[in-house]
């Protein structure tokens, strides 16, 4: 997909901002396994934390095409960075924009614009997983209005850096699905504690916690979108975050091929360099093709939703989520196996792209999960 001239010149300065100011400092991130503060500090400031903020609340007015191109980019160098780009969209801006009031719009978009919020979004339980329907966080409703919030969170991201969590509890035992709602919570109120966080393989520097809710008390306007409604709009925040994931593994799978193609030019072995091989040749060639199919699978997709055909939206946002996640993990074996054992070397990148790479396979709903919703839209 042809982007236009505005989306080009995007591009072209958040690479720049990426080539001096993420790749210097990926691998310190990644060794370190810390929250990089002062990166979240300069998304903030440039409007790329709140990238979906409509410019009628002070926000940049992205769309999901632009939120994909910085996702891409920043990704080429650093899965933890990519992650936290636009991080307030899913947590907090999607929710808000698409189901919230107009009282929660004004309060949430714009504390979101400012650029110095971290949202997150807490769904996975230790035991449920995909199977949303098993949730057991409970939110009961008190005679005021209020409701109080008890259960468990497990696997959240930035939920121990966050000022905002989109908590999905159930609010009717009975119910199912149905029976789910979202709540908007202030991390600052009585009852929420931060457990464990999680030892990863990799994305780190983009720690995984444990979220406990102990009689947490919180407001009838708190709540996002209307009571039992919760699990259908998550599944509509998903669909529009899903191809983010994806644009995110786009960039590890170029990051992974730029450093092989590389590599190829300048390892000479036998006398000639390895790219000269056609063994290496085709790989490159095969490693180049993917990532072209994902790129124009990933836009194609961004233009549909944002053009406001939502038609197909769940089916191509699986889509646009999987294939990129596969084609990164292939891509970025591949690189380490051009590398060889400089590709198995903590001292090269491509082992830490490779290591990130399974990450986007499993979030947002697991590849098999995709395969599910996009296989039961085929035979419907």
């Amino acid at each position: 997909m042809p982007f236009t001239e505005e989306q080009l010149a995007f591009r072209d300065s958040i690479r720049k901002m990426v080539d001096k100011e993420i790749a210097p400092v990926a691998a310190k991130i990644d060794a370190e396994d810390k929250f990089p503060e002062d990166i979240a500090a300069m998304f903030g400031e440039m409007g790329l934390l709140q990238m979906w903020v409509p410019e009628e609340y002070g926000g940049p007015g992205g769309d999901l095409t632009s939120v994909c191109i910085l996702k891409e980019e920043v990704g080429r160098h650093s899965l933890t960075c990519s992650t936290l780009a636009a991080n307030n969209s899913i947590g907090l801006i999607l929710p808000v924009l698409h189901f919230g009031t107009d009282a929660q719009k004004e309060k949430y978009l714009r504390e979101s614009a400012s650029g110095k919020i971290i949202t997150s979004i807490a769904m996975t339980e230790p035991t449920t997983g995909s199977d949303v329907s098993s949730m057991r966080t409970r939110a009961v409703r008190q005679s005021d209005g209020s409701y109080v919030l008890n259960g468990q969170k497990s696997w959240i991201t930035w939920g121990e850096n966050a000022s905002y969590i989109l908590v999905f509890a159930r609010t009717d035992p009975d119910a199912g699905y149905d029976g789910i709602s979202a709540f908007m919570v202030d991390t600052k109120t009585p009852g929420f504690r931060v457990g464990r966080a999680e030892r990863k393989m990799g994305r780190l520097g983009a720690p995984n916690n444990e979220l406990f809710f102990e009689d947490m008390v919180v407001p009838a306007d708190c709540m996002i979108g209307a009571e039992g409604t919760g699990f259908k709009s998550c599944m509509t925040i998903l669909d529009l975050n899903r191809p983010t994931v994806g644009a995110s593994s786009l960039g590890i799978a170029q990051g992974a091929f730029e450093v092989a193609v590389e590599h190829a030019k300048t390892r000479v072995q036998f006398g000639k360099p390895l790219g000269q091989f056609q063994g290496v040749q085709f790989k490159l060639a095969d490693m180049a093709i993917k990532i072209e199919a994902a790129r124009a699978l990933l836009y194609s997709v961004c233009a549909e939703i944002d053009a406001g055909d939502h038609s197909r939206r769940a089916v191509i946002a699986s889509m646009a989520k999987c294939y990129p996640a596969d084609v990164a993990m292939e891509v970025t074996t591949e690189a380490v196996q051009i590398l060889g054992s400089s590709g198995y070397s903590k001292d090269y990148p491509v082992e830490r792209m490779m290591r990130d790479a399974k990450c986007n396979q499993i979030i947002e709903g697991a590849q098999e999960i995709h395969r599910w919703i996009i296989g039961r839209r085929l035979v419907a």
